[in-house]
Parts: structure tokens; C-alpha cells; sequence
């Protein structure tokens, strides 16, 4: 998968196709080649993977989280979001900002 095939912007807002890891030992956003991941601290149990995911995304993206939803892969680690009031560029900007940080530049 390509990394323009990750992203789409939609009349909805922004679909953004990514893989979780859950149980992770801290939150982390990054692309491993062209694969978006998400490391998530919660467990994979009652849904709590998933709302981590949310909350975790609304902060670094500074949105509500009734922002975000879930369309596709609610109980698989490959999951498809819709992310309103946002597209691909300014998400783009947010990581990019992020790594950046990680890596101390």
C-alpha cells in the first residue's frame, strides 16, 4: 500500500487507513515504510485499544474526539478512520511536526 492510498479526502473529512499495536510500551505515531502505525499502551480488551486510539489522536491532532470514528476494523488490528474538520495536508503537518520531535531536530 502506498502512502497516497493511506490517506483520502473525503465530503466527510478525512479517511485515513492505519494498523494498531495495542499493549504497546508508550503511545507513538510513525510510518513503517508505507504502513501508518499506531502504538497504543491499552490492552486489546473491551474496546479499550480503541478508545485509546481516539483519545490519543484528538490530542496530537487538537480535535474533539466525537471527531474520529471508526469505520472499518473495529476488532482488527487494521483499521480504516474518519477524521472530520481535517484533511490530509494538516494531518500530514501533525506528523511530520511529531517526527520531528522524535528525532530531535
Amino acid at each position: 500500500m502506498k502512502r497516497e492510498e493511506i490517506f483520502k479526502n473525503t465530503e466527510k473529512g478525512l479517511t485515513v487507513r492505519l494498523k494498531i499495536v495495542p499493549n504497546s510500551s508508550k503511545n507513538d505515531i510513525f510510518f513503517d515504510g508505507d504502513i501508518l502505525k499506531i502504538k497504543i499502551t491499552a490492552q486489546p480488551i473491551e474496546n479499550k485499544a480503541n478508545k485509546a486510539l481516539v483519545e490519543f489522536l484528538a490530542k496530537k491532532l487538537k480535535i474533539a474526539k466525537s471527531n474520529i470514528q471508526i469505520t472499518k476494523g473495529e476488532l482488527s488490528k487494521e483499521k480504516t478512520l474518519l477524521i472530520q474538520g481535517l484533511n490530509k495536508e494538516e494531518f500530514f503537518k501533525v506528523i511530520n511536526y511529531l517526527g520531528e520531535q522524535v528525532n530531535g531536530e
